[in-house]
């Protein structure tokens, strides 16, 4: 299909947290521990750097830096961004709060998510309907982490973010059950970013930066067949993942091999539970989502996994992302597509699941 006059929603894009946003509003005694910045590490992964691990030389080259990574930050010039990419909405995640879930403090790690839901909720949130921002969730104490649910829904902000993989407890655990309550109770989309809440080095040496992000998203099906075959989705029908930047090829396995599993060892009296209503597939079908890039495998896999599974994302303004090129990304992955499932794909399920307003989405930006 012609994909020109299809609106496009962005499931997947990014701010730049400006350097000193943890160490300005932190206490003193926190401050060198806050979060500065991410860099690749020599043996092929992200690590996220504090302040006392950013000498002075360091920060002064950070100074140029800085400057042009704030400019994704300023709402003027993203929206021009977006009418020029022909983007009318977005779903924004943070950069370096991906990370956040890597600190071992727990007052420290709750301090910083509420600063940057503030923040980030000033930024955009507050200023512009066309972009639904993701509110980092402290999980290093459940009550903490219900509390932070219910502020960014008084808030306003639009998703919960949590870890791809738990922190501190793997999500099959019953202890994340009163946040799965406060979640649906919330009514808000739970996203799951790749390479959060675990350490991106699976591997070091030839090859390892490419074979590292391939392992990182082996995350996303992981932690999707926990949610699945702990019952957890099952006791909250109301509760929607949406997997970021995880592409959408694997469900399709995932659902096939969960389901195969699940009825041979229901032979085996004592084997498999929870004993689940419908099969792992059907929570997965019904409940699970997928942002991509770019996923020709995903799309082709539509009949199995529904069309709602499937996000379109820009990853804006991240280097390996489609600005300013999304509109002719777009047409070669739908091209051959029914115009229905193109729509949803590229806005359609992410204006339902992130609640913006299908009027405005459907209005093109006009110059700012």
């Amino acid at each position: 299909m012609d994909t020109s006059l299809v609106t496009l929603v962005s499931a997947d894009a990014h701010v730049n947290e400006p350097r000193n946003l943890w160490w300005d509003s932190l206490p003193s005694n926190m401050r060198d521990s806050a979060p500065a910045r991410i860099r690749p590490s020599a043996e092929g992964a992200w690590e996220m750097k504090s302040h006392d691990a950013t000498t002075l030389t360091q920060a002064q080259k950070d100074l140029q830096e800085e400057r042009e990574r704030n400019e994704a930050n300023n709402l003027d010039y993203r929206l021009n961004v977006m009418r020029e990419d022909g983007i009318s909405a977005e779903c924004v995640f943070p950069t370096i709060g991906l990370y956040l879930w890597e600190l071992e403090d727990a007052d420290l790690g709750e301090a910083c998510c509420e600063i940057y839901n503030d923040w980030i909720f000033d930024t955009l949130e507050s200023k512009s309907k066309r972009h639904s921002c993701a509110g980092l969730i402290p999980t290093w104490n459940m009550d903490a982490a219900v509390r932070e649910v219910r502020r960014i829904e008084s808030m306003g902000l639009g998703s919960i973010m949590l870890p791809l993989r738990g922190v501190p407890h793997e999500y099959n655990s019953p202890k994340w059950e009163p946040l799965w309550s406060a979640v649906e109770e919330a009514g808000l989309p739970v996203v799951m970013h790749q390479g959060s809440g675990h350490d991106m080095l699976f591997y070091r040496g030839p090859g390892a930066a490419v074979a590292n992000l391939l392992a990182t998203q082996s995350m996303a099906p992981r932690t999707a067949g926990l949610l699945a075959t702990s019952g957890a989705l099952e006791r909250h029908p109301g509760l929607h993942v949406v997997f970021v930047e995880t592409n959408g090829a694997w469900l399709a396995w995932a659902m096939d091999t969960l389901d195969s599993y699940y009825d041979a060892f229901l032979a085996i009296p004592g084997w498999v539970r929870p004993e689940l209503k419908e099969k792992p597939s059907h929570y997965l079908a019904n409940q699970v989502h997928c942002t991509f890039q770019w996923d020709p495998t995903g799309i082709r896999n539509i009949e199995r996994t529904g069309v709602r599974a499937l996000l379109w994302g820009s990853d804006y303004p991240h280097s390996e992302g489609t600005y300013p090129n999304s509109r002719s990304v777009v047409q070669e992955l739908c091209a051959g597509m029914a115009d229905s499932d193109a729509q949803a794909i590229l806005g359609g399920t992410a204006t339902e699941l992130f609640n913006f307003d299908p009027e405005l989405v459907a209005t093109p930006i006009l110059s700012v």
